[in-house]
């Protein structure tokens, strides 16, 4: 089964968290089979803290991968953030 879950990286108490579909016999920071995101929970002023290309993260779904529960708040997350966003450029156009 393909699952969409969060890989740690990062140094020691600095995580940084790919986002990345793989098989669920994979362990949590090995092979995985495509990367669709990143997750930085310590970003602040200008750094990003989360880049997730939701029309992968739709096609996986799709295909039946399931998601963990903490890339479902991500998403969640996401989305909201793109909704938010949207007003705004049409504002400005």
């Amino acid at each position: 089964m393909v699952v969409i879950r969060l890989a740690r990286g990062g140094s020691k108490k600095r995580p940084f968290y790919n986002i990345v579909a793989a098989d669920s016999r994979n362990r949590r920071d090995g092979r995985f089979i495509e990367r669709v995101g990143f997750y930085n929970p310590l970003g602040s002023g200008q750094a990003e803290v989360l880049r997730l290309s939701l029309d992968r993260v739709n096609y996986w779904k799709s295909v039946g991968a399931q998601l963990s529960p903490t890339v479902v708040r991500l998403v969640k997350q996401a989305t909201q953030n793109v909704a938010a966003a949207a007003p705004a450029d049409q504002a400005a156009a």
